[in-house]
């Protein structure tokens, strides 16, 4: 079911696919070798074995969206614009990168992409409000420093320096393990929402300018973070030019966060379109379509119950173990104190 609420792609082979079910003669030869021939025949149950489901479903899949939905050439070519945009020169290694040969072969990705993305606009509501909120995010960036450390006590430290009067730029180039930045004080220059890791975005983004944060921590460490400036874009769309574009960001955020929406669309869409299977050995290629989808917000079994107990019970834990590790540090500070007490009984001796 996975595979059906991605991207569909119509490769080349299931082209191969469908052209050796053809009522040509199945013992033509598709490969002639001095070893001998690979047969039509041979070709195609190879195929239907190897690949047949997945391929299966992709074309029906995007048959039965064509039979309730259109996706225009323009709107197959406004999304190609808008990764050429996105990546600017490096659009063909983009292309490599990612396994396509030409545009037709992403064309032919993006094609059902805005097939599905219609049929799931009728499951989503996404108010004006939301997209203009995201769009004067899109339309804001913000100049800022920052001072990368690889633990929560230097990230202390540092933070307390700070607060007490000393330059941010210099404890960047003394501190900070980004090597990128920490030369030039720590300055990022001019960034925009999507540019730097989650964590590190969230904060900056709900900063004013001057202000200096608590340590941030994302999976690269801790972050000290200084905003220098917030300004709109140059040169930036209207809202009413991105409106589109940001609809469409915001589907899919949705669409991420619940993907039990677009497996259940897709699931009614198939029962509606009474699916005969003709092909010997696929008959249950889409049996999945009478399969309940699993609410995120339950357990396995359901019992939301079970799921307030386990939380009760991984709270005690959580709670067990912070006593744990508060009486580890109390020991350890106890140890450190005493080992100072002798240092000095010593010194002085």
């Amino acid at each position: 079911m996975k595979k059906l609420i991605m991207a569909v792609a119509i490769t080349l082979v299931a082209l191969s696919l469908a052209a050796c079910s053809s009522d040509e003669d199945d013992s033509d030869a598709v490969v002639e070798t001095k070893s001998g021939n690979i047969t039509k025949d041979e070709f195609y149950n190879k195929l239907k074995d190897e690949a047949g489901e997945d391929i299966l479903q992709q074309m029906v899949l995007v048959k039965v969206l064509e039979g309730k939905y259109e996706a225009s050439d323009e709107e197959v070519d406004d999304r190609i614009d808008s990764i050429k945009d996105e990546v600017g020169d490096q659009f063909d290694m983009w292309m490599q990168q990612q396994g396509f040969e030409d545009e037709d072969e992403l064309r032919d990705q993006i094609y059902p992409a805005v097939l599905q993305e219609k049929a799931l606009m009728e499951e989503v509501d996404i108010t004006d409000e939301e997209l203009k909120e995201e769009y004067e995010a899109k339309k804001t960036e913000i100049k800022a420093q920052h001072i990368l450390v690889d633990d929560e006590e230097t990230a202390n430290e540092v933070k307390e320096k700070i607060d007490n009067g000393e330059d941010f730029a210099e404890l960047a180039k003394e501190y900070s393990t980004d090597e990128g930045s920490a030369e030039n004080g720590g300055d990022l220059g001019y960034f925009s929402r999507g540019d730097m890791v989650p964590a590190f975005e969230e904060k900056a983004f709900d900063m004013e300018v001057d202000e200096v944060s608590d340590p941030v921590q994302s999976q690269h460490g801790f972050h000290i973070i200084k905003v220098n400036d917030i300004r709109d874009k140059e040169d930036f769309d209207s809202f009413e030019d991105m409106k589109d574009e940001i609809h469409s960001d915001l589907l899919n955020k949705k669409l991420n966060e619940d993907p039990s929406i677009a497996q259940n669309k897709m699931s009614e869409l198939l029962k509606e379109a009474d699916i005969d299977i003709k092909v010997e050995g696929l008959e249950d290629t889409f049996d999945f379509i009478n399969e309940p989808v699993e609410d995120p917000s339950q357990t396995e079994d359901g019992d939301d119950a079970v799921d307030e107990d386990n939380d009760a019970e991984n709270n005690d834990a959580e709670d067990n173990d912070a006593d744990e590790n508060d009486n580890k540090d109390d020991e350890k500070n106890d140890a450190e104190t005493d080992k100072k007490q002798n240092d000095e009984e010593n010194s002085n001796e």
